[in-house]
């Protein structure tokens, strides 16, 4: 019996360490901070704007600091569009609404200290579909409350790599800024 028990918890061991094994020999790995290409920006969000805190403190934890004015920031995002829409996607036999789609429409552009266009205008449109019953309206105006919430982070790391990528795009200027 000793002998079973023990089998069992040498396979069970020995199936983590495979588990481990591969996940680390496949690449896998976490998805760290953002390698942004700025030591400050300034973000053009209204206050109240749930898209620009979540950003803020996104770029905070990668590095960067987020200044209050844009004259002395290395770089400076500029909102041109944030917009939510619904619209009816399906009804059923009696013409009512079966789901609607979701969408969530953010346009940005990107300029440096010096008003040179880093990111010129970026549109980013994400949707989602959420099944209607008239039945369990509270519990769909919650789910549709947490799929804005999902698309709003969503949204936020799509910007994120975008920042990421201009990496290139700025330091082509500071180096033809420094010849």
């Amino acid at each position: 019996m000793h002998a079973q028990v023990q089998l069992k918890r040498f396979s069970q061991w020995l199936l983590m360490a495979a588990a481990a094994l591969i996940l680390s020999a496949c690449g896998f790995h976490l998805r760290g901070a953002a390698d942004l290409p700025f030591k400050t920006i300034y973000l053009d969000f209204p206050p109240n704007s749930a898209v620009g805190v979540e950003l803020k403190r996104n770029i905070e934890a990668s590095g960067p600091k987020v200044l209050d004015t844009a004259k002395d920031a290395e770089a400076n995002l500029k909102v041109l569009a944030d917009k939510r829409d619904r619209q009816v996607l399906t009804l059923n036999t009696d013409g009512r609404v079966r789901e609607y789609a979701l969408f969530q429409r953010f346009t940005f552009s990107v300029t440096d200290a010096k008003g040179l266009t880093v990111i010129p205008a970026t549109a980013i449109t994400i949707r989602r579909v959420i099944t209607y019953d008239a039945n369990q309206e509270l519990a769909k105006q919650a789910e549709e409350a947490l799929l804005y919430r999902d698309m709003q982070s969503d949204l936020v790391q799509q910007i994120l790599r975008r920042l990421s990528a201009s990496k290139s795009a700025l330091s082509t200027e500071k180096a033809a800024a420094g010849d």
